[in-house]
């Protein structure tokens, strides 16, 4: 029986055997990451040099920018290094903080879309409280609130993730690292805490799409009571960058 202080690396999934596939997963992978620093960057650069920008709904989606371009990066430079290296392998330490800020950042990114529902949800169905509930200070803590649950998640799944022994190699049938694949090598009865963990993060991100369901759902009635088809479509397209994410 191994365990995980025995193991020194792991491997990662290969996309081919030949290196033409492996230079061919390399360049469509950094066509992916390319696009996104390019239109995370733009987003990021304009609403920073922008006044007019200076709002609460492009805040946050400032802030989802940077996560976005956190967890993208967590993930993808390491694939191509691999496919240009033709190796498949990944330390115990970049394991660990491959593991840690892809939780991290993909459970601020889904407190963060919540957040952002709450936000459109008072600027339609509340406008005239909405500069006083959603100030800078309070848009602030929101978002420090949404990076700090994220945190905290990360922490706790990480934790007890990486506390399993390990009993069945060292070999991640995934590109990257993430809990199943790594509960896959654990002993099989040393895992029931991590999964009932897993199963308490999954109700907490079920509760958050529920939440920005009836958001939108009070968004849309509010919508349709609006008299003028102009002021429809204006108030309708402010919800389209955070409707577009969540789809």
């Amino acid at each position: 029986m191994t365990n995980s202080i025995s193991i020194t690396q792991f491997l990662l999934l290969a996309f081919a055997d030949t290196q033409e596939l492996l230079l061919l997963h390399f360049c469509l992978f950094l066509g992916i990451y390319l696009a996104a620093l390019l239109g995370n960057g733009l987003i990021i650069t304009t609403i920073a040099c922008d006044h007019h920008l200076h709002t609460p709904m492009y805040f946050f989606l400032l802030n989802l920018s940077l996560l976005d371009l956190g967890s993208i990066s967590t993930t993808l430079p390491k694939s191509m290094a691999n496919s240009l290296w033709d190796t498949r392998a990944i330390s115990h330490l970049q394991r660990f903080a491959q593991l840690f800020l892809l939780i991290f950042l993909l459970g601020a990114e889904c407190a963060l879309l919540t957040v952002m529902a709450y936000d459109r949800y008072f600027a339609i169905c509340k406008p005239l409280h909405y500069e006083t509930l959603l100030g800078g200070r309070a848009c602030v803590h929101m978002a420090a609130a949404a990076w700090g649950s994220g945190f905290l998640n990360a922490v706790l799944l990480t934790a007890n993730t990486l506390s399993q022994p390990l009993c069945q190699g060292n070999v991640l049938d995934q590109f990257f690292c993430e809990i199943p694949q790594i509960l896959k090598l654990s002993c099989s009865h040393s895992y029931s805490r991590e999964v009932g963990l897993l199963v308490f993060g999954g109700c907490l991100a079920f509760g958050c799409f529920v939440f920005i369901v009836v958001s939108y759902l009070q968004i849309f009635r509010a919508v349709l009571r609006i008299p003028s088809e102009q002021g429809r479509h204006k108030a309708f397209s402010t919800c389209l960058p955070h409707l577009a994410v969540v789809s």
